[in-house]
């Protein structure tokens, strides 16, 4: 078993010079750029109160993150199940960490930063549409920011036609949410719930 650094570093060569010198303290051309082009991150927290970590994939068009300066991310929160597992936790501990996706791209983008909840509405009306407007907004201050290599996706075939799974290989969702829970009642069809999702979404991007 490891429990000192000094063993773990004894399994590992030290890092290469690039690996240390590579990280930023701000959005660079290229992490905008990459920020401008990403539909998908994920966002990881923890709260003061809680032992556990959480995780949560954040998504919608390319750009959907806005970058104002090279040391701000602005987040809409479109809102989901309501547990608030992500919000609570930077009310308590505004630490926060960002892994950026691009579809096609191996490569990923971290941030790391201090986070703030905006509701002001100067901050909303940024991402307000006919049909949506956020309830806030996830200021992020950009503390680091670096590029990650691609092996991890590449070794996933993520973005391999190839290596795409077939949906049907396990329940619905509210087939497997419905078993857990011990229900017996008809669980939503798959059918029904990607359409009562893509009516919500449509609803956020102002799409008829």
């Amino acid at each position: 078993m490891i429990t000192s650094l000094e063993q773990l570093q004894q399994l590992y060569a030290p890092p290469a010079e690039r690996a240390l010198l590579k990280q930023q303290l701000e959005l660079d051309r290229y992490c905008l750029r990459f920020i401008a082009l990403s539909p998908l991150l994920v966002m990881a927290t923890g709260g003061a109160s809680s032992a556990l970590l959480d995780a949560s994939p954040r998504g919608g068009k390319p750009g959907f993150v806005k970058a104002p300066d090279a040391n701000t991310l602005l987040i809409p929160d479109a809102g989901g199940n309501n547990r608030l597992d992500s919000l609570s936790n930077l009310l308590q501990d505004p630490r926060v960490g960002l892994l950026f996706f691009v579809p096609g791209f191996d490569e990923t983008l971290r941030v790391n930063g201090k986070a703030r909840l905006r509701d002001e509405a100067h901050y909303t009306a940024l991402f307000a549409s006919e049909h949506f407007r956020p309830k806030l907004v996830i200021e992020i201050e950009v503390q680091e920011a670096y590029l990650h290599c691609a092996k991890a996706l590449m070794r996933s075939r993520l973005w391999s036609a190839e290596a795409q799974v077939q949906r049907n290989v396990m329940p619905t969702l509210n087939q497997m949410i419905q078993s857990q829970m011990g229900m017996t009642t008809a669980p939503e069809s798959q059918e029904l719930m990607v359409n009562r999702y893509n009516a919500q979404i449509a609803a956020e991007q102002g799409k008829k």
